[in-house]
C-alpha cells in the first residue's frame, strides 16, 4: 500500500466534474491527494468537489477552459499562490465535435478539437513543469482510437493518435527532470461524451462485438489505472501507453 500512498501530494485533474474525470479524482483523494478540479463550468465542479469532501477526501474546484491559454495560465497562478508546488497532473479534459465522416469536418470543428485535445494538454503541462520541483507525474488521457480510429471519429482519433505521441516525446525531455509523463488509453466506456454511440442501440451493438469482454465500461474501471501510473509504483514507467479497452485491441 505504500506505493500507493499518495498523502500530501497536489493534483491537478481536468475534465474532472463527471465521467472518468471524476473517477480518477475519487480514486486519488482516496489515496490521500489534495486534489484540484478543472472544467469549464464550477456550478457542477463545486458539486463534484463538495462529493468528495463528504467521502473525506480532499477536494476543491477552479473553473477553466483547457482550450485557452490564458485560463490555464490564470488557474496555474492559483494552483501556486495557494499550494507553491504540484505533484501530479491528469490531462483528462477532451472534445469530439464532429461525429460523422472525417472528410465533412469544417475548419472551426478542426480547430475546435485541436484547441482542447492537443493545444489544452500541452499548455498544461507547460505550466505544469515549473510547479514540479523534484518530481511529478503526468497522465494524458487518450483513447484506443488513437491506435484504431473510431467509426465516424476521424478528427477526435487523429488529435488522440498526436496526444500519444507527443506524451512519447515530452517523456524523454522531462525524464532529467524527474517527471513522467504516461497515457492511458480507455476503451468504450459509459460516460456523456460517449452517448453518441451508446445510445444508438445499433452502434452500440457493433462496438460492444468488438469487444472480447462483451460490454463498455464504467469510469471507475479507469481510475485504477491512473492511480498506478501516478504513484511510486510506477516509479520507471514513462512513455508508456496503458490499454484499458476490455480486449479491443489484442
Amino acid at each position: 500500500m505504500k506505493d500507493f500512498n499518495l498523502k500530501g501530494r497536489i493534483a491537478v485533474i481536468t475534465g474532472a466534474s463527471r465521467g472518468i474525470g471524476l473517477a480518477i479524482t475519487q480514486k486519488l483523494a482516496q489515496y490521500g491527494s489534495q486534489c484540484i478540479m478543472v472544467s469549464r463550468k464550477i456550478e457542477s465542479l463545486e458539486t463534484a468537489a463538495a462529493k468528495i469532501r463528504e467521502e473525506g477526501g480532499k477536494a476543491e474546484a477552479i473553473a477553466c477552459h483547457t482550450g485557452y491559454p490564458d485560463q490555464i495560465k490564470a488557474m496555474y497562478d492559483k494552483v501556486m499562490k495557494k499550494y507553491g508546488s504540484l505533484d501530479i497532473l491528469v490531462n483528462n479534459a477532451a472534445t469530439n465535435p464532429h461525429f460523422g465522416e472525417m472528410i465533412t469536418a469544417d475548419e472551426g470543428l478542426w480547430d475546435k478539437t485541436l484547441d482542447v485535445n492537443i493545444k489544452g494538454p500541452f499548455f498544461m503541462i507547460k505550466h505544469a513543469v515549473p510547479l514540479m520541483k523534484d518530481k511529478g507525474a503526468i497522465v494524458n488521457v487518450s483513447s484506443v482510437n488513437a491506435v484504431k480510429p473510431g467509426m465516424f471519429q476521424g478528427v477526435y482519433s487523429a488529435t488522440k493518435a498526436a496526444l500519444v505521441n507527443m506524451t512519447q516525446t515530452l517523456a524523454r525531455e522531462l525524464a532529467p527532470k524527474g517527471i513522467r509523463i504516461n497515457n492511458l488509453l480507455p476503451g468504450l466506456t459509459d460516460t456523456k461524451f460517449a452517448s453518441a454511440i451508446i445510445s444508438s442501440e445499433e452502434i452500440c451493438n457493433y462496438a460492444v462485438s468488438q469487444i472480447p469482454m462483451g460490454r463498455y465500461a464504467k469510469p471507475e474501471e479507469m481510475a485504477g489505472a491512473v492511480l498506478y501510473l501516478v504513484s511510486d509504483a510506477a516509479s520507471f514507467t514513462t512513455g508508456a501507453s496503458l490499454i484499458c479497452d476490455g480486449g479491443m485491441l489484442a
